[in-house]
């Protein structure tokens, strides 16, 4: 399923990370999964919120570097090899994962990842197969 992703850019100093969660925090904004990326200089939080077009506009305003991105969550089972089965389908169709973070499902035999690729619909056609 296609999902927007909110990513944020942090300066890579200690109590930047901070700022950005507590802002969110403080606009109500519930974080349903993230991941950070780092380089030297700053970092990329990438979420997963309840309202991304909201948290978009308000970290806008709020001073933030951000940019909204489609990605596509899909369903694993939460085992070894469940990750794995994906990315084969995803390999034999000839999609280019650029990244993919997880995240716990209240159901202890699944999980979900969160894939950005080179092709949003023909991955999201190949793994509804």
């Amino acid at each position: 399923m296609k999902v927007k992703q909110i990513s944020i850019m942090i300066e890579n100093k200690a109590g930047k990370l901070a700022e950005a969660t507590s802002f969110l925090a403080a606009q109500g904004i519930n974080l349903r999964a993230l991941s950070i990326a780092d380089t030297h200089d700053f970092g990329i939080l990438r979420i997963i919120v309840d309202n991304p077009e909201a948290a978009y506009e308000l970290l806008l305003k709020g001073g933030f570097l951000t940019k909204i991105t489609e990605v596509f969550s899909v369903a694993v089972p939460d085992c070894p090899g469940g990750m794995d089965a994906i990315v084969k389908e995803l390999s034999a169709a000839g999609i280019g994962i650029e990244y993919a973070y997880a995240f716990p499902s209240s159901d202890p035999d699944t999980a979900y990842m969160i894939f950005r690729v080179d092709n949003n619909e023909k991955a999201e056609k190949i793994l509804n197969k």
